[in-house]
C-alpha cells in the first residue's frame, strides 16, 4: 500500500469518490502506530485490536466533521485516546480492586505471547501500568511517540504546562517503582 502525506489524504478523504480508497490509505498508514499507543494503555492484544477497530469505525463516522483545525495525526490519537480511556473506565468499573488490577497486569503481561520483552521491560510495563490514566497517556505519548508538548495539548485537550507536570510526576513515579524492584532483598 502506498503512503500519502497528511495533506493529500485530507484532501482524498474530503471527496466522497475517492473517500473509500483514502480511507484504506489512512487505516495502513496508521494502523501500526495507533495499535502501540493504545496497546501500551491496555497491555491486551486483544483490547487493543477491539479498541483500534472502534477507533477507525469512530474515524469512518467522523470524517465529514473533520474540519482541517488540527492535523490528521492529531484527530486520530484524540480519537483513539478517548476510545482508550473510555475502554479503561469501563473496565474498571468491573474490576474488583486496586490490588487485584495489579496482579491482573503482571499476569497479562507474562502470558501475552505478543509480548517478548525481558524482565526489565516487564517491570517498566508494570510500572507504567500503575499510573494514573493522564500520566499514564502522557508519559506514553512522549516516552514512545515522542510527542511534541504542544501536538499532546491538542490531542488531550491540556495545557502544556500540564502535560510537563504530568509527565514530570509520572517518571518520577516510575523510578521510584523500578528502584524498588531493583533492590536487593536481604
Amino acid at each position: 500500500m502506498k503512503t500519502i502525506d497528511e495533506k493529500e489524504l485530507i484532501t482524498r478523504l474530503q471527496d466522497t469518490a475517492k473517500r473509500a480508497e483514502a480511507f484504506t490509505i489512512l487505516v495502513d498508514q496508521y494502523k501500526e502506530t495507533l495499535y502501540w499507543q493504545i496497546r501500551r494503555m491496555v497491555l491486551s492484544h486483544d483490547d487493543a485490536d477491539d479498541i483500534l477497530q472502534n477507533t477507525f469505525i469512530k474515524v469512518w463516522t467522523g470524517l465529514d466533521n473533520f474540519r482541517g483545525d488540527s492535523k490528521l495525526s492529531t484527530w486520530l490519537y484524540r480519537i483513539a485516546t478517548n476510545e482508550t480511556l473510555n475502554f479503561i473506565e469501563r473496565k474498571r468499573h468491573s474490576t474488583v480492586s486496586l490490588d487485584d488490577e495489579e496482579s491482573h497486569v503482571a499476569m497479562t503481561l507474562q502470558s501475552d505471547p505478543y509480548f517478548d520483552g525481558d524482565e526489565t521491560q516487564a517491570q517498566l510495563q508494570e510500572a507504567i501500568a500503575q499510573l494514573p490514566d493522564k500520566q499514564r497517556q502522557v508519559f506514553l505519548l512522549k516516552y514512545y511517540e515522542e510527542m511534541k508538548y504542544e501536538d499532546m495539548s491538542q490531542v488531550l485537550q491540556t495545557s502544556v504546562g500540564a502535560l510537563k507536570a504530568s509527565y514530570h510526576h509520572a517518571v518520577k513515579k516510575i523510578c521510584d517503582f523500578l528502584s524498588i524492584m531493583i533492590k536487593p532483598h536481604i
